[in-house]
């Protein structure tokens, strides 16, 4: 993922005649289980001696949203804890009925804007 970021952004920077990134906004959804930490990590080490390094990697999470068509719920999941992977599992399932929900949000992963000098 984060070697796409930096291709991505470098890309639009060469396109735009940028002499440097100064910041990066991400939205991740909750439901990508993207670790912000490992991304960071790995952003920072792909941006030495590009047009992005020392650029900040600045990271918004997006909540997860189902829709249950048998109830009509609308809104957030379940999340459970699982003992053996030390992780929060979202249950899909509907809160109200327990029946299979559908994700309508919180899947996203994008590129929502870029600080750059021309």
């Amino acid at each position: 993922m984060a070697s796409q970021i930096v291709e991505i952004v470098s890309n639009e920077a060469k396109k735009r005649n940028a002499k440097k990134i100064l910041e990066v906004h991400l939205v991740i959804g909750k439901l990508n289980f993207i670790g912000k930490e490992q991304l960071k990590f790995s952003y920072k080490i792909l941006t030495e001696k590009t047009l992005l390094e020392s650029s900040k990697l600045l990271i918004r999470e997006e909540e997860a949203n189902v829709k249950c068509d048998s109830c009509g719920y609308e809104g957030s999941l379940n999340f459970e804890d699982d003992q053996t992977f030390h992780l929060m599992i979202p249950t899909l399932v509907c809160p109200k009925c327990r029946k299979i929900v559908e994700i309508i949000k919180g899947k996203e992963f994008s590129i929502k804007s870029v600080k750059m000098v021309s």
